[in-house]
């Protein structure tokens, strides 16, 4: 029985086109400009999103904060979600890098809006350095996949302007948002001045990200990569698999989707399992197990003997995420798999 891991969308295996698109590649010196396969996987991507030019970066970590410090200046304010990935999960980079300050606006369900935003906008003074960007995060991890709508992205596009201030969305799973919206990416990343897409999350291929934007912020981002430790080489070898994700990958999402429907609406009939399916919207499905009796430690490590992988990233939270390595079958042994621990002793307590 092989293994059905629900972790992340980060565990993906490269598929066999993948894998011989990387055997193949042609390669050079990135760094100096001479790689073929990452200039080629760079102008595709460009394309993709409509913006002048982009660069290939070894994570959407690393994509995010070179955004973050060709935008700004040290004693910046960055305004950004809460639990955003650039306040959560990357290592107060904003802050050690940048020498920037995220301006942290809570919100229900993970979405800013300008009236969220608009309190926070401080312009430059003797006091302090004021509002340098705006950062959103699209699709929102931790807010369980939600997918910014369009009409919001483009209020904060148009308020964000007039006001003089730039914005970088952080589209680690921008994929998923276009197939959710039913839109273009390039209709999303026209919301933005710079966003940032992974590879390897929801695409499938190993290594590496792509951060967009114009010519001159491009030519800007290089010089961070490099001061990040971000040059990468003879990277075409991994850029190779990156264009294989991008021509095939995106024709595997909306299974993905309705695979994580599927898990949130026969979750929610399990007792002990607390999920609203109408909250899904893409391929994360968070949900709360506090009525099962169980830590996360107890009910992951149950799921994992029974060959089910799944993540706790709060008391009582459980993330799983579906992705093209995990099918119909695999999601619903991991429901019956669920089912089974809650129905252990455990939730009698």
């Amino acid at each position: 029985m092989r293994t059905a891991d629900l972790r992340s969308d980060t565990v993906t295996r490269p598929t066999e086109a993948m894998r011989q698109a990387m055997y193949q590649a042609d390669v050079g010196d990135d760094v100096f400009g001479e790689d073929p396969t990452v200039n080629l996987l760079e102008r595709r991507a460009a394309e993709l999103v409509g913006k002048e030019a982009a660069v290939f970066v070894p994570s959407g970590t690393m994509g995010n904060q070179i955004a973050v410090a060709v935008h700004t200046s040290p004693g910046h304010e960055v305004i950004c979600e809460e639990h955003s990935h650039v306040v959560m999960y990357e290592m107060g980079t904003l802050a050690r890098f940048s020498g920037c300050l995220a301006r942290a606006v809570p919100t229900s369900h993970g979405i800013l809006d300008w009236p969220a935003i608009s309190p926070r906008l401080r312009p430059a003074s003797n006091h302090f350095r004021g509002t340098g960007l705006i950062s959103l995060e699209n699709t929102h991890n931790f807010a369980g996949g939600r997918v910014y709508p369009m009409e919001t992205l483009r209020s904060i596009r148009a308020e964000a302007l007039a006001a003089e201030v730039p914005v970088h969305m952080d589209g680690a799973r921008v994929f998923h948002a276009a197939a959710a919206l039913g839109v273009s990416l390039a209709e999303i990343a026209a919301t933005a001045d710079s966003l940032t897409f992974c590879l390897s999350k929801g695409l499938g291929a190993p290594v590496g990200s792509l951060l967009t934007g114009d010519r001159h912020f491009i030519e800007e981002a290089r010089l961070m990569r490099k001061a990040l430790g971000g040059g990468m080489r003879q990277a075409g070898v991994l850029a190779a698999a990156g264009l294989v994700a991008l021509e095939q990958s995106p024709a595997n999402i909306p299974a993905a989707h309705a695979n994580a429907k599927f898990l949130a609406e026969s979750l929610a009939k399990v007792p002990g399992i607390s999920v609203d399916p109408a909250e899904v919207e893409t391929n994360i499905v968070f949900f709360d197990i506090s009525g099962t009796g169980l830590t996360n430690a107890e009910f992951t490590g149950s799921l994992r003997e029974a060959g089910v992988l799944a993540l706790g990233l709060a008391p009582g939270r459980i993330r799983i995420v579906t992705h093209q390595d995990v099918d119909r079958d695999d999601c619903e042994r991991a429901v019956e798999v669920i089912a089974a621990t809650c129905a252990g002793p455990a939730i009698h307590r």
